[in-house]
């Protein structure tokens, strides 16, 4: 028997939020970082390069978090090629938005965006669980919104589908933490990536308490801090990290 390889998975890892997770984890830990991504090659590539500058390790693992199929075979394949690894920290960062008025939401715009999150989660945790209650150890993060908190205008669906993966969150929590296993969510608020690229953030950030957008590093140094053994009492909560936008 060789040893363990202790890995980390993150679900959309190649940019914003998602990349500054896969390496800050490589940073303060000693997980191998799996980064998924959908379709972005190019940017998982580099958040790679930034693992290894930070002395870390890690491997792309492409797959569309939606298709549960592509999903299990993919993780079942990646186990069968290392044996010796065991998957104990899952980040499911996945998420899109297709905002707009509730009145003129097309169909597929609901559905793509509850999918994305809610059935994303279900496919890659549902599939990993077992071995992490097995092994009596896990660390689950759920990235959310404040918009699944507080709801926000023009985004009934990004809401709808946080909300519903903030009270999975706290629903699963309860099922497995006899086993060691601490599942959490994160909600963000405005944080500068790709996704809030478009945004004025001029005019937004009057209304945000500490006057400024949030850093994706940020977030990923509470990510960092609740995978850690330091957290291990720490389960069912959703922790904000908003500037004081909503509290």
């Amino acid at each position: 028997m060789g040893e363990t390889k202790k890995c980390a998975l993150v679900t959309g890892g190649s940019r914003g939020i998602g990349r500054a997770i896969c390496v800050q984890l490589a940073k303060d830990s000693d997980y191998h970082i799996l980064i998924n991504y959908n379709s972005n090659s190019e940017a998982a590539q580099e958040t790679l390069a930034q693992i290894k500058e930070a002395g870390g390790s890690g491997e792309l693992l492409p797959f569309n978090v939606v298709d549960a199929n592509i999903v299990k075979m993919t993780l079942d394949t990646w186990q069968e090629n290392n044996k010796e690894a065991i998957i104990e920290v899952i980040i499911n960062n996945a998420g899109i938005t297709k905002d707009g008025l509730f009145m003129w939401m097309k169909p597929e715009d609901w559905s793509d965006v509850l999918n994305t999150s809610l059935n994303g989660f279900f496919n890659v945790t549902n599939h990993l669980i077992q071995k992490l209650l097995v092994n009596r150890y896990g660390r689950i993060i759920n990235m959310v919104s404040v918009s699944g908190l507080k709801g926000t205008s023009g985004q009934v669906n990004y809401s709808a589908a946080k909300g519903g993966l903030i009270s999975a969150t706290k629903a699963l929590a309860q099922e497995v933490a006899k086993r060691n296993v601490t599942v959490n969510a994160i909600a963000p608020g405005f944080i500068k990536t790709d996704m809030t690229s478009e945004m004025d953030e001029k005019e937004l950030k009057k209304m945000i308490p500490a006057n400024r957008f949030g850093e994706a590093e940020e977030v990923a140094h509470l990510v960092s801090f609740l995978i850690s053994k330091k957290a291990s009492y720490i389960t069912g909560e959703v922790i904000s990290i908003n500037g004081g936008i909503y509290s």
